[in-house]
């Protein structure tokens, strides 16, 4: 049964009830986005307490029709899900020629997510000339809305669940560290924060990042990536979409520049992460750095506790 299904059956069912949650009343209001589970989009503890029901706990296979197209993701929800208050929503962006469920066996994210009873989705890109992933502009798939579908399948979920719509983040490694980029400079009224991996801003591109607020991003790179050089420069690894990477410092420097930090870069701490913290909207940028590491997904353990430290 589909989960959406599943909630419409609990709602007539009549097990759910109360202004705030979803109800007979308004399950079609938040179909439509005229509503949301919970009522409240205040951020962080302060959203109102949800009567939504809960969940079962695990991973499914879900759609979402963005336009005509049905583009698929991997739906994790922890056990510490209850249904009873809003929670962050993570979405994870998979690597070149990868996929959502690939994505969520490897990803180092639900274990330090799921004891906050974050709830996490794994989209699955399509195919490219190097095989699925993300437009992010020049590269790696021509004609298709990412942006749209990241948007859509968020509305989905919050549609569905409990979810603090303040408090939405964007994670990948290699192309999928690239979308979480590209959603911050296009999608920030929806993403709080991202967290990329092995990818870096797009000299093709980097000048038309302009979000319409500050937005904190923690990066994560090796020295030796050998698909991403640390470096920057020309990469033609995708057949006929070449670009070039800005590099590592030089991104850290070009999401400084856009979050209008005014403190130099803090030296690097003994994980290699270096930050500004005097950002325009108390944001935060940083770059942790592995020295002699190659393409990275990047550490969780330290990114999620200044993911969620940040919302809209």
């Amino acid at each position: 049964m589909r989960r959406r299904e599943w909630l419409a059956l609990v709602v007539s069912a009549g097990l759910v009830s109360g202004a705030a949650g979803c109800t007979r009343a308004n399950l079609d209001a938040i179909a439509s986005g005229q509503a949301t589970p919970g009522g409240s989009d205040d951020g962080g503890g302060a959203a109102a307490a949800c009567s939504t029901p809960a969940l079962p706990a695990g991973d499914t296979n879900e759609t979402v029709l963005v336009g005509a197209t049905s583009r698929s993701y991997v739906l994790h929800v922890p056990a510490t899900y209850d249904g009873s208050k809003p929670v962050p929503l993570v979405l994870d962006f998979h690597a070149q020629a990868s996929s959502g469920s690939r994505e969520r066996a490897l990803s180092p994210y639900p274990a330090q997510t799921d004891p906050d009873g974050a709830i996490m989705a794994f989209p699955d890109g399509l195919p490219g000339p190097a095989g699925a992933a993300w437009n992010v502009g020049p590269c790696c798939v021509a004609n298709v809305d990412d942006v749209a579908f990241a948007k859509s399948l968020v509305e989905q979920v919050r549609a569905n669940a409990c979810i603090d719509a303040k408090r939405v983040y964007a994670v990948g490694t290699a192309t999928g560290g690239g979308m979480a980029n590209y959603l911050a400079c296009r999608a920030a009224d929806v993403f709080a924060a991202i967290a990329p991996a092995a990818f870096d801003l797009l000299a093709e591109n980097a000048d038309d990042c302009k979000p319409p607020r500050p937005v904190t991003v923690i990066a994560f790179r090796g020295t030796a990536d050998p698909l991403v050089p640390y470096e920057g420069g020309l990469s033609s690894v995708v057949p006929n979409m070449s670009v070039t990477f800005l590099g590592a410092q030089a991104t850290f420097q070009k999401w400084a520049e856009i979050d209008q930090c005014t403190d130099p870069a803090s030296a690097a701490d003994s994980n290699g992460c270096s930050s500004h913290s005097s950002c325009q909207g108390g944001v935060e940028v940083v770059l942790c750095t592995k020295l002699n590491g190659g393409l990275e997904a990047g550490n969780a353990s330290i990114a999620w506790p200044v993911l969620k430290r940040h919302t809209l």
